[in-house]
Parts: C-alpha cells; sequence; structure tokens
C-alpha cells in the first residue's frame, strides 16, 4: 500500500512539473508571439519615418533603396534575437553565433562586400550620376547604371564595361560631363615673323564666327611659349558641356583655314592638342 502511495505522489509530481513546464512554455510563447506582432509594428512604423525624412528623400532612389534594406534586414535581426532571447535561450550565445557566421561570411565575400560598401559611398556621396562620362579604373565611358556591385559604362564604340565599385572608391575619377561649362584647349605652331596681333585677330575672327563658342567666359589667343622660328600659341574657348566636341571640330576645321588664308605660314595643323574629355 505504501509503494502505491509512493508512485502516487511521484506521479503527482511529475504531472505538477509537466503543468508548470507547460505553462511557463506557454506564457513565453504568447510573449513572443506578442513580442513579434509588437515589433512588426514597430519596424513598419521606423521604415514610414525613413521613408518620409528629408534627408533620406535628398538620396538617390537606388541609395534609399538599399539603405532601407539594410535597415529592415538589421530591425528584423532585432527583432529575432529578442524572441529567441524570450524562450530561453541565452543572448550571449546568439551574438556570438550571428558574430561566428558574420566573421565567417565576410572572409568568404571579401571582395563583394568591398565593392557592396563602394557601391553604398557611390551612391551616397554621388561622384558622378547616370548619364556622366567619366574615367577611371583605367576605363572611360557613359555611366549606364550604377548598382550596388558594380558601375556599368559604356563606351564611345558601345562596348559595355562593368567596374567593381571597390576599385572605383579605390581609384582617381574624372568626371568630364559633372560641370556645365568645359573648355577647348588648342595649341598652335606660328612662324615667329608674323605679328602676334595679326595672329589673334585671325583666330579671334573664327572664334566668334563660331555659333556656340561662348562670349563670357572671354575666350584667349595668346603666345604661350617659344619654339624654332615661331611661337606656340595657346587658344581656350568656353562652351557648354553638350557642345564640346561639336566647338572642337569646328575650331580643328576653321583655323587652320583661316591661318592659311591670312598668308600666316606655319603647321596648318595642330602640333599638339590638350582634349579636356
Amino acid at each position: 500500500m505504501e509503494n502505491i502511495q509512493t508512485q502516487v505522489h511521484n506521479l503527482d509530481s511529475v504531472l505538477d512539473r509537466l503543468t508548470d513546464f507547460c505553462t511557463e512554455a506557454g506564457l513565453k510563447l504568447l510573449l513572443a508571439i506578442v513580442i513579434y506582432i509588437v515589433g512588426r509594428i514597430l519596424i513598419s512604423w521606423i521604415l514610414k519615418l525613413f521613408d518620409k525624412g528629408k534627408s533620406i528623400s535628398k538620396l538617390d532612389t537606388t541609395a534609399r533603396s538599399y539603405i532601407r534594406t539594410f535597415l529592415k534586414a538589421a530591425l528584423y535581426i532585432v527583432l529575432v534575437v529578442s524572441i529567441i532571447a524570450e524562450l530561453g535561450v541565452q543572448t550571449t550565445s546568439i551574438v556570438t553565433f550571428i558574430a561566428s557566421c558574420g566573421v565567417a561570411i565576410g572572409l568568404a565575400m571579401q571582395g563583394a562586400l568591398g565593392n557592396i560598401a563602394g557601391g553604398l559611398m557611390l551612391l551616397i556621396f554621388r561622384p558622378f550620376n547616370v548619364g556622366d562620362y567619366i574615367m577611371a579604373g583605367g576605363e572611360e565611358g557613359t555611366v549606364k547604371k550604377i548598382s550596388i556591385v558594380y558601375t556599368v559604362l559604356n563606351t564611345v564604340d558601345n562596348k559595355v564595361v562593368s567596374i567593381p565599385n571597390g576599385t572605383l572608391m579605390n581609384a582617381n575619377i574624372v568626371n568630364v560631363t559633372g560641370e556645365k561649362l568645359r573648355r577647348v584647349d588648342l595649341n598652335f605652331n606660328i612662324a615667329g615673323s608674323v605679328p602676334v596681333q595679326k595672329v589673334r585677330a585671325t583666330i579671334m575672327g573664327v572664334i566668334i564666327d563660331t555659333e556656340k563658342a561662348m562670349a563670357d567666359p572671354a575666350p584667349q589667343v595668346d603666345p604661350l611659349t617659344g619654339i624654332p622660328g615661331g611661337l606656340q600659341y595657346v587658344v581656350r574657348v568656353w562652351v557648354k558641356t553638350e557642345d564640346y566636341w561639336e566647338v572642337y571640330h569646328e575650331l580643328m576645321r576653321e583655323i587652320p583655314t583661316a591661318l592659311g588664308a591670312a598668308d600666316i605660314p606655319g603647321p596648318s595643323t595642330p602640333i599638339s592638342v590638350t582634349e579636356n574629355k
């Protein structure tokens, strides 16, 4: 009889412990569900605030999209960690696990992560925009696309070049079309026997007749340096960026023709040309 009572007592103890465990687990599970629901609402609210931020709205659409994605991922990681911690798993273990995974992923994807970081910097600081003509990373062309990993250029001979953003962030970038105005620079050799004023007047006449050459800033035609038997003249003409090549080629055609018509001896083509691509 005593054995039966002992067994019943043990059974009651097991049932009590099982009941306590189920109650505690149920409460933790219920609380975890509440945390999840509240967390989802908070994340949605934070993302809406992000979308409405004045400083964020000034960023490029692509930049906003990627920053928003990273913010959303970070918030959900915090939410998941909070839920797991509430279920009884030690937070330090979770953080250690996440850190270990981060280190492993980082080592495996060093190059890709560098490109992603470079892409974010390009999208935020904007040394160039889609449609600009740039020279960087040993390549040059019109920017066709700026993605999170690659910047895609379209070259003048219609080739598509993809440059890793990590490379761009560690290279000198020349944005040829970043400003509204550009300067056409040409050099001509003229015989030293020709008066400077005659040379200036002849070349200035061509510049004035060039429709898209700007009068302000004023063009320049001046002797630059002495050469055997003459002088080298520098011709500087300001133009709108989109008119650069049209004015460049027109001056290259018309100036030598005008020099020849005015009986100004010297080479009929420039010996050197400084191009601001």
